[in-house]
């Protein structure tokens, strides 16, 4: 196929050659009924691009098959069989997919790392979660994404489960060996979900982990917005082998998504991908040669450990780890993550990606160099130099890994649909949460609906508050009263 083409970047070029007028949404009509403070501000090259999908980047029957097009080239350019673009984030892609392998009270086998998106599509859709456990590194109080011998355990206790869903990379860079688990799904006759939302990158470099295509998983979600250059809310959902139909896939989709995309999401998505194919291996020649030097010159920075292969990968641990994202391990300065994360901010305007009770991290991607490289070192070191400013840091109290896994009670749907009240944090031990207590980021819930809360989880998240953890899906974000089932 011919990918110096962008059908949607193409389309937007002719409709404004063509001058056309429309009476259609957006009813700013490309930007002249916007306010010109906002104008301003947002720049009239996004309002004027801003334009109907269909009956106006299209026309009304969608003839021109502009978007058709520009997602078979981006299957093409990762290997799939069929790819599919979402501008509802990937938050709804995975709920898509997840929609297309089971349905009320069946069963799917999913990682407990899972992002709360995943727990959403359980309470949408009434699936039954079986919960696979993640591998936990005691000593470093950091989870990583379960082995292809949990799913087969997990498969042997649940016969009748319909799929599994497993989160790579994580957050922190960690891979599972996704070849094993799809082996291990496949000899079961059901589909692998793959969500990796923070792997859109991975297909575009050899020395990247293999990404879900390559590794035999039949659906792979990603957000194009995080590790490529898609705008906010971008994702794509790709497709491959015969355990889900196409139509299945897209009308799950259709069912979930918008009716009125985004053409900046989409021309943005279009226009990665030619990027990416043309270019991608040199930006990321570049780019991994930056996280290299990056990481060496963290490490010579008195108290931080910059967490690398060693550290995460190996037997019990991850089966591979992206290097473009640079956790920092800063126990040695004797606070926390989030207090470091703040200080960055309010002293340098530098925001870091993700930070905890005690990391800190820096996502690295193509777009940066050695400029933005240097500040983010300019600001780390400066940290160090006043990290008696930081302390004393609030202590997070991490439970165990037996006391963070909560036992499943109820059906996510009926815990977060059924009779709730709201009772003081100290009474919620031993009753069932009907809200899901997510820190955040990551983003991987604490708690969720139909898990019985015990205290080591509920010390945990108001210890996290207490010590900067922000929880904003809570009802009560200070984690202070707690959203609960009433048990008759």
């Amino acid at each position: 196929m011919d990918h110096s083409q962008a059908p949607v970047l193409d389309a937007l070029v002719a409709y404004h050659s063509e001058k056309q007028t429309p009476f259609t949404p957006p009813g700013h009509k490309q930007g002249r009924g916007a306010d010109p403070r906002v104008r301003a501000v947002l720049g009239d090259a996004v309002f004027r691009s801003d334009v109907l999908a269909t009956s106006g980047l299209d026309d009304r029957t969608s003839s021109r098959g502009v978007l058709d097009k520009a997602q078979e080239l981006m299957a093409d350019a990762v290997g799939a069989d069929h790819t599919f673009f979402s501008t509802c984030g990937s938050s709804l892609s995975v709920k898509a997919a997840m929609l297309s392998v089971a349905g009320p009270h069946e069963k799917l086998l999913v990682g407990r790392d899972a992002h709360k998106a995943v727990v959403s599509g359980l309470v949408l859709a009434g699936i039954v979660p079986v919960w696979v456990d993640p591998q936990w590194d005691p000593e470093r109080h950091l989870a990583h994404p379960p082995s292809a011998d949990a799913f087969r355990a997990a498969f042997a206790e649940h016969p009748d489960a319909r799929g599994a869903l497993v989160t790579t990379p994580t957050p922190y860079g960690t891979c599972s060996d996704l070849r094993a688990i799809a082996e291990v799904c496949h000899e079961h006759g059901v589909p692998l979900i793959v969500d990796e939302a923070w792997g859109a990158h991975l297909p575009f470099h050899p020395e990247l982990p293999t990404w879900a295509m390559d590794a035999g998983a039949d659906v792979c979600v990603t957000s194009v917005h995080k590790m490529g250059s898609g705008l906010e809310q971008s994702s794509v959902f790709h497709l491959q082998g015969d355990l889900i139909e196409p139509e299945v896939l897209k009308n799950r989709e259709d069912l979930l998504g918008t009716t009125s995309p985004s053409v900046l999401v989409y021309a943005a998505l279009d226009g990665w991908r030619r990027q990416m194919v043309e270019h991608g291996h040199a930006l990321y020649d570049d780019a991994l040669t930056l996280a290299k030097s990056v990481r060496a010159r963290i490490a010579e920075i008195d108290g931080m450990h910059v967490h690398g292969r060693d550290d995460f990968c190996g037997p019990g641990r991850a089966a591979d780890l992206d290097p473009l994202q640079v956790i920092v391990d800063i126990t040695g300065l004797d606070t926390t993550g989030y207090r470091i994360a703040d200080w960055i901010r309010e002293h340098h305007h530098i925001n870091l990606h993700l930070s905890d009770h005690r990391r800190t991290s820096a996502q690295l991607t193509h777009a940066d160099d050695e400029r933005s490289a240097e500040a983010l070192i300019t600001a780390l070191r400066d940290v160090a130099d006043h990290a008696d400013e930081l302390r004393p840091a609030a202590r997070v109290e991490v439970p165990d890994p037996a006391d963070l896994r909560l036992e499943q009670v109820m059906l996510p749907r009926d815990a977060f649909f059924g009779r709730v009240e709201q009772v003081p944090w100290e009474k919620a031990v031993g009753r069932v949460a009907a809200e899901m207590l997510t820190p955040y980021p990551p983003g991987i819930p604490a708690a969720l609906p139909g898990e019985r809360l015990n205290s080591e989880v509920l010390h945990y998240l108001r210890s996290g508050v207490e010590a900067g953890m922000v929880v904003p899906d809570a009802a009560d974000t200070e984690v202070k009263t707690i959203r609960v089932s009433v048990e008759d």
